[in-house]
């Protein structure tokens, strides 16, 4: 009996556990990440490519702003950005129209807004080395914005660092969406600490219980020599004399 009770208590502890470990690792796993980009980073970009777009491994969430946003510029010390600031999702993918001016090296500066509503940012480099009759396009002085005309400038023309707005999830909080940290959130940590908590909690359960059990067993060994005895006793003050 006691065994079949121990086992029972074990697999509760066992179900508990897991069910803090899946708890835990649920939120850490909700962010997007990327999964390709076009181009690559890294790479040699000999054509104009058109459109540039950053693919991630589950869908974008639609969002108000710069929330979803790609930025090129280069190249130089005082690089120029390039675009028109207009984004279109599909799914998983976000593209904007990019046509790219002087041969060298550009940053691509991408941010997006998980399924989750969290906002997830990175950027990466690449050359941009145009074979014979390809067209360059001029350059703007600050990231371009969807449906605001700017006038192109020369190259070496002093740029503003690069800008993003503000959204508001739909719980009501601000995320500043310039380069944000993507590891563990105070959300993820304080799923972990509530997961530890319930395992810990049962490991106790099941000590006490055990302890109780063994001092009650030790208990009733140590009765039974004496009621034997007060029964002897009891025997022979009755015996007649």
């Amino acid at each position: 009996m006691r065994i079949r009770r121990l086992l029972a208590i074990g697999t509760l502890t066992g179900m508990l556990a897991a069910a803090a470990v899946g708890l835990a690792a649920a939120p850490a796993q909700a962010h997007n990440s990327l999964v390709s980009s076009n181009p690559a980073a890294g790479s040699v970009v000999t054509e104009q490519p058109g459109t540039f777009s950053i693919t991630t491994n589950d869908a974008l969430l639609e969002a108000g702003g710069s929330a979803n946003a790609i930025q090129v510029r280069g190249p130089g010390a005082e690089p120029l950005y390039y675009g028109d600031g207009c984004m279109t999702i599909d799914g998983q993918t976000l593209t904007t129209p990019v046509s790219l001016g002087q041969p060298g090296e550009y940053t691509l500066i991408w941010q997006v807004v998980s399924a989750d509503g969290h906002p997830i940012d990175g950027e990466f480099t690449f050359t941009w080395q145009p074979v014979d009759g390809q067209e360059l396009a001029a350059g703007l002085a600050a990231p371009p914005v969807c449906g605001v005309s700017q006038v192109p400038v020369e190259s070496g023309t002093p740029t503003p660092e690069p800008t993003f707005t503000t959204q508001t999830d739909s719980l009501g909080t601000s995320d500043a969406l310039a380069p944000e940290d993507t590891s563990a959130a105070p959300s993820d940590i304080l799923w972990i600490g509530a997961a530890l908590a319930i395992v810990v909690t049962a490991a106790v359960v099941v000590l006490l219980v055990v302890r109780r059990k063994g001092t009650k067993t030790a208990g009733s060994t140590e009765d039974s020599p004496a009621d034997d005895s007060s029964a002897g006793s009891s025997a022979d003050d009755t015996r007649p004399e």
